[in-house]
């Protein structure tokens, strides 16, 4: 979609969360579940589609008991990068001077890393996804806006399998107010 003179992507990992028919206005685009396909998928849109801004939306396993619903995620870490036997911290790449990745928009931060979390990750977040850290590199790198929102489906304990196949569809009314409000303006 173009907004006064903006273009706009949403990426989503799966159809599930956000099916296209839900979102006619927009560019709608699925990237498939982990980092990888995510990055992938981030790349190939920001090279085709040229976007001034990827807004990713999708499911995310809460951490934090008080957050529940749609929320915008302010920072996102790389949860599963574990180099800390060569000496650098706990979510740091090697090499890189990327690390955390700060949105703009809060403090409330993602862990992105590529397993389905059923208890606490090492790395201290408010919730937990599989995508987004990728997603928002991509976009970090090649100078394009980003923002993402989570809803929370799942407390990412050992009830969140089943959590997340009840609710993940249940996001996308609020998203797609959110979407009204906030960038139809």
């Amino acid at each position: 979609m173009t907004t006064a003179n903006q273009k706009i992507v949403v990426l989503v990992a799966l159809e599930m969360e956000l099916p296209q028919s839900a979102l006619l206005d927009f560019d709608v685009h699925y990237t498939g579940v982990g980092k990888v396909n995510a990055a992938l998928k981030a790349a190939e849109i920001i090279h085709n589609d040229k976007p001034d801004l990827i807004i990713n939306y999708g499911t995310a396993g809460g951490l934090d008991t008080s957050l529940s619903g749609l929320i915008e995620v302010g920072v996102l870490h790389q949860r599963d990068m574990d180099a800390v036997e060569l000496g650098f911290q706990l979510g740091e790449t090697p090499f890189d001077d990327l690390h955390s990745i700060q949105t703009g928009f809060g403090d409330v931060s993602c862990g992105t890393g590529d397993n389905f979390v059923t208890a606490p990750p090492k790395l201290s977040s408010h919730m937990v996804d599989m995508e987004a850290y990728a997603i928002a590199k991509a976009c970090q790198r090649h100078g394009v806006d980003f923002r993402c929102i989570k809803y929370i489906s799942d407390n990412a304990n050992s009830d969140s399998s089943d959590d997340w196949q009840a609710n993940v569809a249940k996001g996308r009314k609020l998203f797609i107010k959110w979407l009204d409000d906030t960038i139809l303006l």
